[in-house]
């Protein structure tokens, strides 16, 4: 496991694009036709699952955010492994990731509205940056660090690192170790160096340590993608690599939990191990599903959505498809009360997904 990995050209793996539509449903819609339901049918546990928890804990709605993390992970050996393996210059890949980087925070600060409001008051932290700058810091140790065993001792130093950072740094005024939102060593060095608006007011949940610790999760996606493409395992293997690296993950989330909490606003380590085991056990179980067993017609809803994810998740936010859901469902919808919405809300993950299947048949992926 010292050496470098080098494997064979593998085929696309459907699974992974119909995971990462999978996630992209729940941004484009699919969360708010969950809430709409469980407010029709009465489960309240529903809707709770589908709103971020207010500080330490967690529910599903925590999970799509880092579960697309994983799976930017996931490719990068799939393409820049690939390139290194041809030859292609580290430098070359290195400047292709860093320019990936600077578009991508540079459409998070589009996606937050700045250019809308004038620049006044705009917020630099993004969702789209966050994931720019995990992708762009993972690529980099997968760059220049060959081996498989390199990228776990680096996993396992983002990891430790940021905890130590989280428990035992004092912050002024306030100590080590305070987890709390006026408290975290997040929000306090937010505060000194991250220009613009924070979300939070005195932190931001994407600001600089927790890009910084969001790296960790993109790393344990690279190391599932390693996984996947080692040739010479079987796909039961590497189903039972998977498995096993999600169930652990799991599980030491939650034994170090009570000391170290599960909180997703300042993307604490053992919030990496929960979501990244949960991501690594989801992978196999799509992989297990679309590339080994060959059920892949189910998937193809999610596979047309994942595609074009960047593309969608801007356009969603751009373009009000609620409006032109209302535009041509409106008159159906009125008469049928509170079911109404629903029925709206159907039309809106319509709209978006024929929007991506025409993209889909004409061949345009639009990507970063």
């Amino acid at each position: 496991m010292t050496k470098p990995l080098r494997t064979e050209p593998q085929k696309r793996l459907h699974s992974l694009d119909a995971l990462r539509g999978f996630d992209m449903f729940w941004i484009t819609g699919g969360g708010a036709l969950a809430v709409a339901i469980s407010q029709l049918t009465g489960i309240e546990w529903l809707e709770t699952q589908m709103q971020h928890v207010k500080w330490e804990g967690f529910h599903f709605e925590d999970l799509i955010f880092p579960l697309f993390m994983f799976i930017s992970g996931v490719a990068i050996p799939f393409s820049v492994q690939t390139k290194l393996e041809k030859n292609v210059p580290s430098r070359k890949l290195l400047a292709k990731t860093f320019k990936r980087l600077i578009v991508l925070i540079t459409l998070g600060i589009l996606y937050n509205g700045t250019f809308r409001n004038g620049f006044n008051d705009g917020r630099i932290a993004s969702v789209l940056g966050q994931i720019g700058t995990a992708y762009f810091f993972a690529a980099v140790i997968v760059i220049y660090f060959r081996s498989f065993r390199s990228r776990l001792i680096w996993l396992g130093g983002i990891l430790t690192g940021i905890g130590i950072i989280q428990l035992l740094i004092p912050v002024p005024g306030v100590g080590a170790g305070v987890l709390t939102p006026e408290g975290c060593i997040n929000g306090y060095i937010d505060r000194l160096f991250l220009p613009g608006r924070l979300h939070g007011g005195v932190f931001d949940p994407e600001g600089i340590l927790c890009s910084l610790s969001a790296a960790g999760i993109t790393l344990m996606g690279a190391v599932a993608g390693n996984i996947l493409r080692h040739g010479k395992s079987s796909n039961w293997q590497k189903l039972g690599y998977l498995s096993a690296a999600g169930v652990s993950g799991i599980i030491l989330a939650l034994v170090l939990s009570p000391f170290y909490p599960i909180i997703k606003s300042c993307w604490t380590s053992t919030f990496n191990l929960l979501t990244g085991g949960i991501s690594f056990l989801l992978l196999a179980l799509f992989y297990l599903i679309i590339d080994h067993w060959g059920y892949h017609r189910w998937a193809f809803y999610f596979r047309v959505i994942g595609m074009n994810s960047i593309f969608v998740y801007l356009f969603v936010r751009i373009v009000d498809v609620t409006r032109i859901s209302e535009f041509f469902l409106g008159w159906l919808a009125k008469p049928m009360g509170d079911n109404g919405a629903l029925l709206l809300l159907v039309g809106k993950l319509l709209i978006i997904w024929l929007l991506l299947y025409y993209m889909f048949k004409k061949k345009i992926f639009l990507r970063v």
